[in-house]
Parts: C-alpha cells; structure tokens; sequence
C-alpha cells in the first residue's frame, strides 16, 4: 500500500510577503487561485477554497504572521464590521471583541490556523 502523504504536494505561505489579512488573501489568492479571475477577501472565502486544495501548507515566518495578525490587528478588524453594520452580526461581532479584549479570543492569526486545521486534508506546519 502506498502512503499517499508522501506523494503530496507542499504549499508554503511566506509570513514575510505581507504584514495585514488583506495581504494575507492576496498571498493566497496567488498561492491557490492563479487560474481564477476572484481573489479571496473574507474568512469564509478562504475557508471555502481549502475544500480544493490538495496540498500540505508550510507557514514560512509564522512567528511574524502570528505577531502582524495578533491582538491589534484582530481588535480593529473587529471595530471596522462594526463601525460598518449591517450585513455583520454586531452583536455577535461586540462579543468576540470584548473576549479579545478580555483574553479570552482568538486573534486573526488563531482563527487563520483553526480554519486551516478544520481541513482534515491538510496538514499545516508551522515554520
């Protein structure tokens, strides 16, 4: 029986390339979607295109990553849905904020790497 891990492709992510998630889909969107005339822009977006991906992720710089889409980050990403309202959930949104704020959230970085993992077909490692 052959262990089909071995024969499977290795994609990285560069933690270097970008400092901020808008970076982050744009790596990959040029990472996983070369072909495709969109790019990914939201969290579920990019959890929606991990269905297709048929390769292990290496996150190259993940220390940097972690640190660029950390408390900050997650705390004005959170206060920019809801400064913007609808369509977002404030209510749910004010909540995973004031965890945050609290020390009970994931920040984006946390969130990025849960989705990742959700996907059983992919084994992510952390460099």
């Amino acid at each position: 029986m052959i262990n089909k891990k071995q024969n499977k492709e290795m994609t990285v992510i560069n933690g270097s390339h970008f400092s901020d998630l808008e970076g982050f889909y744009e790596e990959i969107s040029l990472l996983f979607m070369k072909d495709e005339d969109w790019k990914v822009g939201t969290l579920d977006g990019f959890d929606d295109i991990l269905y297709g991906i048929h390769s292990d992720i290496t996150w190259k710089n993940s220390q940097k990553s972690k640190e660029d889409l950390g408390f900050e980050a997650t705390r004005e990403f959170y206060e920019n849905k809801i400064s913007q309202g609808k369509p977002f959930n404030i209510k749910l949104i004010q909540q995973k904020l004031d965890d945050l704020i609290a020390g009970n959230g994931q920040t984006l970085f946390e969130i990025l790497v849960e989705i990742i993992d959700s996907h059983q077909n992919i084994q992510l490692i952390l460099d």
